[in-house]
């Protein structure tokens, strides 16, 4: 059953060193992704399971151990699906040493599991497109929530990217009411509102964690958890929402 969740952004400008000289702007977002994993910690679960959008390639499980890297950002930084972060030349090939390499998302939640130092439980990654269902994500919720008798889930996806001129999908009026009553469901664990979240709008608005959130919607159907918002932004036009259930 699913004991507690944490909800974070993706992007790779969470990364200091992918940030460089703007990474302070997302330090406040970098502060709140750390209590919402403590509050996974605080569960004790038997299994984590880290939940990221991703395209074709990336989609599917993730074992532990898995590598990702940052070269694709300009950064010598690679990591490890639950393990240490490795710079500069002792850094290996993501895909040479495991044959199949993390997906940015994915990659950026193991940046954010190292820095907090987990090592509560035994984990796994899987990338999930924007082709999956509603009904797709909430069996996948449910099949996840029925691995271990305490489960706690990673859910990694952006909001918008539509919420000012400069952002990547352009200014679209509909982006902010869409991100608050994300943001709203997210912080109250409403079940309901994100299973009905909208897939053509949410792909109009690009956004990257609408199957993220419904397949946490299927994990909780019986878990009867309590949300905490801890974040809400639009730094670079788009929508990063940061929660704890428990």
């Amino acid at each position: 059953m699913l004991v507690a969740a944490a909800v974070c952004p993706c992007p790779p400008l969470l990364v200091p060193e992918v940030a460089t000289g703007a990474a302070p702007e997302l330090d406040t977002a970098r502060a709140a992704c750390s209590d919402a994993l403590a509050v996974l910690a605080a569960a004790r679960p038997d299994r984590l399971v880290v939940v990221a959008p991703t395209e074709e390639a990336g989609a599917g499980v993730h074992a532990a151990g898995t590598w990702g890297s940052f070269r694709g950002f300009g950064v010598d930084l690679a990591v490890r699906l639950g393990g240490a972060h490795i710079h500069g030349e002792d850094a290996p090939d993501a895909a040479a040493a495991t044959g199949r390499e993390l997906p940015p998302s994915l990659s950026v939640a193991a940046w954010l599991l190292e820095r907090t130092r987990w090592a509560d439980a035994p984990l796994e990654g899987l990338g999930v497109t924007e082709a999956l269902t509603a009904e797709a994500c909430a069996e996948t919720g449910r099949e996840i929530g029925a691995r271990a008798e305490r489960v706690a889930l990673l859910v990694m996806g952006d909001a918008s990217a539509c919420r000012t001129l400069k952002a990547p999908g352009y200014l679209d009026e509909r982006a902010a009411p869409f991100d608050a009553a994300v943001a709203r469901a997210l912080g109250t664990a409403d079940l309901a509102a994100l299973t009905a979240l909208d897939i053509g709008l949410a792909h109009e608005l690009k956004v990257s964690g609408r199957a993220p959130w419904q397949i946490l919607a299927g994990a909780a159907e019986n878990a009867a958890l309590t949300g905490t918002l801890l974040y809400e932004d639009a730094p670079y036009g788009v929508g990063y929402v940061v929660a704890a259930w428990s």
